[in-house]
């Protein structure tokens, strides 16, 4: 008999059939009741054994973590909170879980801290089930938003010799050996005999290479791992994560703020209609967390309705200098309560300034746009004003910065001048300069990552808890 899903059975309109089920034990209680769970739903369906007519050494093999099968009839439940159980005729134990051993215990309610060094098992867990679930759904959510558009899929190159932010801090690939590395005559290392032939990385942004892919194919998108050597040990950083990186020909800043915002509000709704479960559960799971924290620091949302603000509210477009001047007058930067003054014009916002004015200025999204030329990167359009920059930054609750994007530097001149000043190698872009030598134009995209969308939609608060197996400075376990 073939089994059939947890989510299936609980979801069944008929009951009294015969029907199989394999899982993972989650608890055994009295001898009896087994709550069964095969990763489907967040719900575990109730297996009854017929104790009596059950060999003890089968008993006690039923443990947390262990993998079974049950074939038995499906019933309506007498108990509350499912309409449906399994009354077991037959039972075989899959897999065996050392109880004494098995490091994931729900009884004992084990930390996030606990659990991340355990991440191999974690996901067996409600909450780590339900942020995986809704991980995935996010990711189809993605594709489907932009297929549906008529977006072309690019696969960029995860090996790369560019450095696309101009921050420097990249992961060097090589096949040079550690002991003996070929140096040139100055005592540089010689990557010329390297396997590339010159000094490679993995890549920190798919952008560049989507640009010259925008310019044949009018609309791309990508969707893949990049990777950053920033040695930030905190909760919103991670070393390796994955990007949604957007670009389309003849958008300028106007069309790319429409876009990111109908983008959200669509991968949000989809992802609602589909996991409102699991949604239903981390959104218990933070009020629980946050009756632990003072009330200053509590979310003043629930998470469904941070969610909802989202799709209900028209993202408030701010230009930075308004933006400014907001901050600069406001009474926390006045009584000094921000960690970061604000004091004149040119400072670069942090996550407190935008928290601010999307939580307690304008109540609802906002997106920032015209930034000081002399924060942002090389490849974003110089206004006429000469020091401003056709960029734009989404700004959600709870999380700040959720969405960096700009319209792209068409013009060839201005755009080797910008290099220029900055110390960028021409001959190291050539080919990213021969858009612009041969029929540029007009376009703009936005880089959106993707845990930090996963982070928001579920409601944690590290972004370790959000991806499956984080790699952190001094962490690459797994």
């Amino acid at each position: 008999m073939r089994h059939t899903k947890v989510k299936d059975l609980l979801n069944s309109t008929t009951a009294l059939h015969e029907v199989n089920a394999k899982g993972w034990v989650r608890t055994f209680r009295n001898n009896q009741f087994i709550a069964l769970n095969d990763g489907s739903t967040i719900n575990n369906i109730q297996c009854v054994v017929d104790f009596e007519n059950t060999p003890d050494e089968t008993l006690k093999r039923i443990t947390t973590g262990a993998a079974i099968s049950v074939t038995g009839t499906l019933v309506e439940s007498k108990g509350a909170g499912q309409k449906f159980e399994i009354q077991v005729a037959k039972l075989e134990i899959l897999g065996d879980s050392d109880a004494e051993k098995f490091p994931i215990q729900p009884k004992n309610k084990p930390s996030l801290d606990y659990l991340r060094e355990n991440a191999h098992l974690r996901v067996r867990t409600n909450m780590f089930g339900a942020i995986m679930r809704v991980r995935s759904v996010l990711s189809y959510a993605v594709h489907s938003y932009f297929q549906e558009k008529g977006f072309v899929y690019v696969n960029t190159p995860i090996v790369t010799g560019s450095d696309a932010e101009g921050a420097g801090e990249m992961f060097k690939v090589t096949a040079l050996p550690f002991d003996g590395t070929p140096r040139t005559e100055d005592g540089k290392v010689n990557y010329k005999e390297d396997f590339f032939g010159k000094e490679t990385n993995l890549t920190v942004s798919g952008q560049l290479e989507a640009e010259t892919y925008a310019m044949a194919l009018g609309q791309v998108y990508t969707f893949g791992p990049t990777f950053r050597a920033e040695n930030s040990n905190t909760s919103r950083h991670l070393a390796e994560f994955w990007m949604i990186e957007p670009e389309v020909a003849f958008n300028d800043l106007n069309d790319n703020m429409d876009l990111a915002e109908d983008f959200i509000q669509y991968v949000i709704k989809y992802t609602m209609e589909k996991c409102p479960e699991d949604l239903k559960f981390l959104e218990t799971r933070l009020l629980d967390e946050e009756k632990s924290k003072p009330q200053a620091e509590r979310s003043e949302m629930a998470l469904l309705d941070k969610l909802n603000f989202v799709l209900e509210n028209n993202f408030k477009r701010v230009s930075y200098t308004e933006a400014i001047d907001i901050l600069r007058d406001c009474t926390p930067n006045k009584k000094k309560k921000f960690n970061y003054i604000i004091n004149e014009w040119g400072a670069d916002l942090q996550s407190e300034h935008e928290r601010y004015l999307v939580e307690k200025h304008f109540k609802c999204p906002v997106i920032l746009f015209d930034y000081p030329a002399n924060i942002k990167a090389f490849y974003m359009r110089l206004n006429e004003d000469g020091k401003t920059v056709r960029a734009m930054d989404i700004l959600f609750p709870g999380i700040g910065e959720i969405v960096g994007g700009s319209q792209r530097e068409e013009r060839f001149d201005v755009l080797v001048e910008k290099m220029k000043a900055l110390g960028i190698d021409e001959e190291e872009l050539w080919w990213y300069l021969d858009t612009r030598r041969f029929g540029s134009a007009v376009h703009s995209g936005f880089g959106l990552g993707f845990e930090r969308l996963v982070l928001f939609v579920t409601g944690m608060t590290n972004i370790r808890d959000v991806i499956p197996f984080p790699r952190t400075p001094l962490n690459a376990e797994f």
